[in-house]
């Protein structure tokens, strides 16, 4: 029986927490959670039926046509949508440009959470109000943030060109998805500016570790890292 139940990583575009949690998942041997993978899936679905993003009822009245089920695996996730695999039209300029629009609905939050609670633990996942609203209850809860800068230079390899366009986007981003950013209470925060992939995934696996061998009665210290706590 695993010792875990659901790992929660929150925090803006582009901080690292989707590719933190994908190495979790692998290093611990469990299936990955991508909750953002269901906002665009609801962006799909509204900007295919040219409906107005901002109507709430409108973007629920076609999301209840639909049939959209999350598929997590251990080398990603896929979703089906009425049963075709539309995983590979869900990164897009357009899905990107138009996710939070969709997302800042508390109907559609509510819509995409519902089918994240279908999913049985353990398993990781990353997202915003993981750790707050969806899952409040989940045994382990990090928070990554890094400066826009460094996030849009993230970005840059995947998509962009332009460095400063991609950087003004991000804080757009970050403006509108500000009410879903706020971390939980009882989060690890950890600033990735300064740190490596392999430096993050070393930080939450030993936190991981500390808290079940605390659990268990063995002596332990927590993260020794001067990044753990910055924000």
């Amino acid at each position: 029986m695993s010792p875990y139940g659901v790992i929660t990583f929150d925090g803006p575009a582009a901080s690292g927490k989707s590719s933190v949690a994908q190495r979790i998942a692998a290093a611990l041997d469990l299936p990955v959670v991508s909750s953002g993978l269901l906002y665009r899936a609801a962006t799909l679905i509204a900007e295919g039926a040219q409906i107005d993003l901002d109507d709430e009822e409108a973007v629920m009245a076609r999301l209840r046509r639909h049939d959209v089920e999350l598929e997590p695996v251990h080398d990603g996730n896929r979703v089906r949508l009425d049963g075709a695999d539309v995983t590979e039209t869900l990164h897009t300029d357009e899905v990107d440009g138009s996710v939070s629009a969709v997302a800042r609905h508390p109907r559609v939050r509510s819509w995409v959470s519902e089918h994240l609670r279908r999913v049985a633990p353990p398993f990781v996942i990353d997202g915003r109000d993981m750790g707050t609203v969806v899952f409040p209850e989940a045994s382990d809860k990090f928070y990554l943030t890094a400066s826009p800068e460094v996030r849009a230079k993230r970005r840059v390899g995947e998509r962009a060109a332009d460095l400063e366009r991609v950087a003004h986007a991000i804080r757009r981003r970050d403006a509108l998805d500000a009410h879903q950013l706020v971390p939980a209470n009882d989060a690890q925060r950890i600033d990735t500016d300064p740190l490596t992939l392999d430096e993050v995934v070393a930080l939450v696996l030993e936190a991981l570790r500390a808290r079940r061998a605390s659990s268990v009665g063995a002596p332990t210290a927590g993260p020794t890292t001067d990044h753990a706590e910055e924000c």
